[in-house]
């Protein structure tokens, strides 16, 4: 199942910055694992904002649920996720 993932990181200003430095080294060698074995198929920035677009490839909304709560910086986040399905004029054979 195909899903848009919208994830806003919102950091307060308190954080102990080595920490945080620590999760996103975290947070991008995970990222590129699941986007390696072909589950975290897109990511976009959003201009102007520490927020992210991804297309997630999963078998299901628990797995889904299950990648994105175990993120080093999920306790930051805001999701919101959107279930997609194949567009009948698309003519990419991966888009299912």
């Amino acid at each position: 199942m195909l899903f848009m993932v919208e994830m806003d990181v919102n950091v307060p200003l308190d954080t102990d910055q080595e920490r945080f430095a620590a999760l996103k080294q975290a947070e991008k060698e995970r990222f590129q694992e699941l986007q390696r074995a072909g589950t975290w198929r897109h990511i976009w920035r959003v201009v102007g904002h520490y927020s992210n677009v991804s297309i997630f490839d999963v078998a299901d909304n628990a797995a889904l649920h299950d990648i994105l709560t175990a993120l080093p910086l999920y306790p930051f986040m805001n999701i919101r996720v959107t279930a997609l399905c194949r567009h009948p004029s698309s003519i990419h054979d991966d888009d299912r």
